[in-house]
């Protein structure tokens, strides 16, 4: 072989070579960085937000994680623009109500297999998992759950030891209920107008759907996804109705319309309030030390057994494009779990990282309540919702309150509907909606 073909050869050799080891490289830098977007809806967060990332971080040196943090008014608009355009972030805050919608249309990643291989169950409220893959509408895990709100029966102690009631506790029945708010419903300085009522509700979710299954009922007919409350679903609505109309126990909305929903209680103008257990920190903040109160579980209804718990998770959620999902579901299960602190995690919502939720920390000893250990023990409860397809819309939820079933509730209470025209007029207007939705 001539000269000059060796060294050509050689020379080739050698650039192949150099050529591959470059590619190994690349690929290497390219397994040890990871870099991950994570969008979250809590601006108050942001700065310990940015510590548990640190933290993870530390843990993690070839994960980087690039925090955005948006205002929860714009938050949705902004993911769904992303979410269109097939560029969600890696990691994102997700809404129960979101579940269903968002798993279908495959925006998030199947998470069952991290889940069954690589979660240990025993640090988890695994019930919190199955009802997220209920609210999916499949078989499949597609969010991680980082807290669980449920509802609560919130109580002021200074009125009802005023009058000698006493407290509720587990026993309380719906009569009960009703004997005490008619009993705490008075005329302070006696002009003819109620100034203390014994109950505050209207025709929210979480103030009726609360009482349907404390009862054990329904709205929708899971089988046939139609708008078909049972017997049990229409005693509750037809109790909650008649607290207003026939024992004048309770107001009509538009009566409490100088408030805010959420201060009508802790501003001690009703005596009891159902609502979710976030209103803790709202009742902290509204009313500081200038009444006593405590939660209850809801009272039994005359088909209820106390099993069910009206309750929906906080989720993390993976995006299905991500190039790093081994690394996403890292600093999930470390975001949802040993990354998560009781100051990230407002008062009420309960964390289902086991270990965070059963410590000193979460029963904040010396505050209002004093008795969260009832939180815990709904945590391990079955949960039940009535979100769907579309629930926003037949519910009547935020801006399109006075339109869907929440506004039916308050017309009958306002009476400016009959019980039995609200009812029907609820059979047709959410069953447009559902049959749209499920064919």
């Amino acid at each position: 072989m001539k000269t000059v073909e060796r060294i050509f050869i050689v020379m080739l050799v050698f650039m192949m070579t150099a050529g591959l080891f470059a590619n190994g490289a690349q690929e290497a830098g390219t397994d040890e960085e990871a870099v991950l977007q994570y969008w979250s809806w809590d601006p108050e967060l942001k700065s310990r937000n940015q510590e548990m990332i640190a933290k993870f971080e530390a843990a993690n040196p070839g994960i980087k994680v690039e925090l955005t943090t948006i205002e929860p008014k714009e938050y949705w608009t902004k993911i769904r623009i992303m979410a269109n355009q097939k560029k969600l972030p890696d990691v994102f805050n997700l809404s129960a109500g979101y579940l269903e919608e968002w798993s279908q249309n495959g925006l998030l990643l199947d998470l069952s297999e991290y889940i069954a291989n690589d979660l240990n169950n025993n640090d988890f409220y695994m019930n919190l998992f199955d009802a997220v893959k209920d609210l999916s509408g499949t078989d499949s895990y597609y969010a991680f759950p980082y807290a669980l709100v449920t509802t609560l029966l919130y109580y002021n102690k200074d009125l009802f030891d005023a009058e000698g009631i006493s407290y509720p506790d587990s026993n309380w029945t719906w009569d009960d209920f009703r004997d005490a708010a008619m009993k705490l419903t008075k005329d302070i300085n006696s002009d003819g107008s109620i100034d203390q009522w014994g109950y505050w509700f209207y025709g929210r979710y979480a103030h009726i759907e609360s009482w349907v299954y404390s009862n054990n009922g329904h709205l929708i007919n899971r089988d046939t996804m139609k708008y078909e409350p049972d017997a049990k679903a229409l005693e509750a609505i037809s109790f909650l109705t008649d607290l207003v109309l026939e024992d004048k126990a309770a107001p009509s909305k538009k009566e409490m319309s100088a408030f805010r929903q959420q201060d009508v209680f802790p501003q001690g103008a009703a005596a009891m309030f159902v609502d979710g257990s976030w209103n803790i920190d709202n009742n902290r903040s509204v009313a500081g030390d200038t009444i006593n109160w405590g939660i209850a579980e809801l009272p039994k209804g005359p088909s209820g057994d106390g099993s069910l718990t009206y309750g929906w998770p906080d989720s993390l959620a993976i995006s299905p494009n991500t190039k790093n999902a081994d690394a996403a579901w890292k600093f999930t299960r470390f975001a949802a779990g040993e990354g998560l602190s009781m100051n990230m995690v407002m008062a009420g919502k309960i964390p289902s990282y086991r270990p965070l939720t059963e410590s000193d920390a979460f029963l904040e000893k010396g505050q209002q309540p004093d008795n969260k250990d009832l939180l815990i023990q709904q945590a391990g409860e079955d949960m039940r919702t009535s979100f769907t397809l579309s629930w926003g819309e037949w519910r009547g939820y935020g801006a399109a309150e006075s339109l869907g079933f929440n506004g039916l509730i308050d017309g009958i209470i306002d009476g400016e509907f009959s019980y039995s025209e609200a009812l029907e007029l609820a059979d047709k207007n959410v069953n447009t909606v559902l049959d749209r939705n499920y064919k």
